[in-house]
């Protein structure tokens, strides 16, 4: 919908609709929807928006048979604001599985175990929060307010100091740093179109084809239109 009616990208942060059938509407608890065809849903009132929140993403960034608020933070770090954290040092041990030693504990608690380690707690302190955010969503991104260990948290603070208490606050806090995500979407088009990686010399490209597009309301075509337009995608060598 985004590309065929040609829409700002920033709903892919904020859509307030979403697509279903019958069977995916009663996934996400959405009622009045009937039958195997996909049709357009209105998610208000509901805690979703956009595709951070929904299931196919949700599910990619967790764990077989758990939520992972650290796999969550990485891929909206990496994909949506285009600020990955570094690597994990060699041999960091792994999270302790719930019920080891005959204690149930939430992911929180023993994400605040495994920080203990200052080695861990620097890159995890942007990661986390952000994860932590979305724990209302299970391992397959159905909502739940109750996890094996207790009551779900979501609270945290973000890296700048914004506090986010769910899916809503967290959000917000991103859309609130649309140029951010323009800017990472624009990055990544234009990496796929030259078939390589971006240089330092791309970048005042990427920052020209995110101003223009911001003139033009942001809107899809313009993000593509000034890719295909850009110096680097005009001169690019044809691969033999």
């Amino acid at each position: 919908t985004i590309v065929r009616e040609n829409r700002s990208v920033l709903e892919f942060l904020d859509a307030d609709y979403t697509f279903a059938n019958e069977r995916l509407a009663k996934f996400y608890g959405l009622a009045g929807v009937s039958g195997e065809a996909f049709q357009r849903v209105s998610l208000t009132g509901t805690p979703r928006r956009g595709v951070l929140t929904q299931a196919s993403v949700l599910l990619l960034t967790s764990n077989p048979n758990r939520t992972s608020p650290v796999k969550r933070g990485k891929w909206i770090l990496e994909n949506v604001l285009g600020t990955p954290p570094p690597a994990p040092p060699p041999n960091v041990p792994g999270l302790k599985e719930n019920g080891e030693g005959g204690k149930f504990s939430s992911v929180r608690e023993r994400l605040e175990e495994h920080r203990k380690n200052p080695v861990c707690a620097a890159c995890h302190r942007m990661m986390d929060p952000i994860g932590f955010s979305l724990e209302n969503f299970d391992a397959i991104g159905q909502w739940r307010t109750k996890e094996p260990g207790g009551i779900v948290d979501s609270s945290g603070q973000l890296v700048d100091g914004t506090k986010v208490d769910g899916p809503v606050a967290l959000r917000k806090a991103i859309t609130a740093r649309g140029d951010q995500f323009i800017g990472t979407m624009t990055e990544k088009l234009l990496t796929y179109a030259l078939g390589r990686g971006l240089e330092y010399y791309d970048m005042p490209v990427v920052r020209g084809i995110q101003r223009n597009a911001s003139k033009n309301n942001n809107r899809f075509s313009a993000v593509v239109l000034g890719v295909v337009t850009s110096t680097p995608f005009q001169m690019r060598l044809a691969s033999r």
